[in-house]
């Protein structure tokens, strides 16, 4: 058997293992965005009374985010102040950035946004930096490092990371360990600062070397990243895709995995989660449909449920609805809150 685990199994986890978004023009409020007749958010079901849901929210107190690229078109439109103010009203907790300016908003400062943040009752746990350019000034990690870190210390933020996948150098397993070469760089300056760097996953992370096709390019990353330096953002619906797309190998053995194993295998080096639903259709290539939460068919309930039943896994893990392209961003934001509010653990 491969050093690289079995059938996509991260068996040697141990070793082998988005800046274009503040203030808004005075007189713009909630309502405006909201429109007539929106409701104002209430107590999630059976946290305020106890009548309704028999069991502990399957998202623990305070851990209910939102991945702002989901909401890119009213960020540089109408602004951070007014976006917050949108995720205070639907009881959003948490907020992972994907860029620091407001496009026609206008611009400001990182304690201006930070302090935003602050007044609506949201706490910043990451970001969202591109991986590599050819642009030697661009604004990532291989080209700004120490900048990216400065603004990510300058927010406050306990994580910054990249949705860049590891393909910088290739498809080969030791392109990708020139890639984790690079996130332990990363990682080891970002923990200098007291900062945690993550990467976050689509579904070709999980497809297979192109010369060892036995070996799943996800578990080269994680068995040559440190544990202590590099974690992972798992997005639950592209691991899902993967799970569907990359099931077997280019000879058509099969290699079937489960995303949850991943996770429960190392719960540590995943501190971060993205929610985001699909419809399953076995007629498209990625197997499913992407769809607001809770309108698809991914089990969240057993997911969170199972993260939760972790060492530490209710006090340890962050939680971010996602649309990468919804029909109506802050409809999307709305329905993901009162979905994800409404699951109950003992509902399983």
């Amino acid at each position: 058997m491969s050093r690289f685990g079995k059938d996509g199994d991260p068996e040697l986890i141990h070793r082998l293992s988005r800046r274009g978004m503040l203030g808004v023009a005075a007189g713009t409020t909630a309502a405006a965005l909201l429109g007539p007749g929106a409701p104002p958010v209430s107590a999630s079901p059976g946290e305020k009374d106890g009548e309704r849901g028999r069991g502990r929210p399957v998202l623990p107190r305070g851990r209910l985010g939102i991945q702002l690229y989901s909401l890119r078109d009213k960020v540089t439109t109408l602004g951070f102040a007014a976006v917050f103010a949108e995720l205070e009203r639907n009881g959003y907790d948490e907020i992972e950035f994907a860029g620091y300016q407001q496009g026609s908003a206008g611009p400001l400062t990182l304690t201006r946004l930070k302090d935003l943040a602050r007044d609506h009752g949201l706490n910043p746990i990451g970001s969202h930096v591109g991986y590599h350019s050819t642009n030697p000034n661009a604004y990532t990690f291989a080209q700004n490092l120490d900048r990216v870190l400065d603004d990510a210390q300058a927010l406050g933020l306990p994580h910054i990371g990249t949705a860049s996948s590891p393909f910088r150098y290739g498809t080969t397993v030791d392109a990708w360990k020139r890639a984790a070469e690079d996130f332990n760089s990363y990682g080891a300056a970002a923990r200098r600062r007291g900062i945690k760097f993550y990467q976050h996953n689509h579904a070709e992370e999980f497809s297979f070397a192109t010369d060892k096709p036995q070996v799943r390019l996800y578990d080269v990353l994680l068995a040559e990243t440190d544990p202590d330096l590099v974690f992972l953002e798992m997005d639950i619906y592209w691991a899902h895709v993967a799970r569907h797309r990359f099931s077997k190998r280019a000879d058509g053995t099969p290699a079937p995995f489960d995303p949850l194993r991943y996770v429960l295998r190392r719960p540590d080096r995943y501190p971060l989660f993205h929610i985001k639903d699909g419809d399953r259709d076995e007629t498209v290539r990625d197997g499913y449909r992407m769809t607001d939460v809770g309108d698809g068919d991914i089990d969240y309930r057993a997911f969170i449920s199972a993260v939760n039943r972790t060492p530490g896994g209710r006090r340890d893990h962050h939680w971010q609805a996602e649309h990468d392209n919804p029909a109506d961003s802050l409809s999307f934001a709305r329905k993901s809150s009162a979905h994800l509010r409404s699951l109950r653990e003992n509902d399983c």
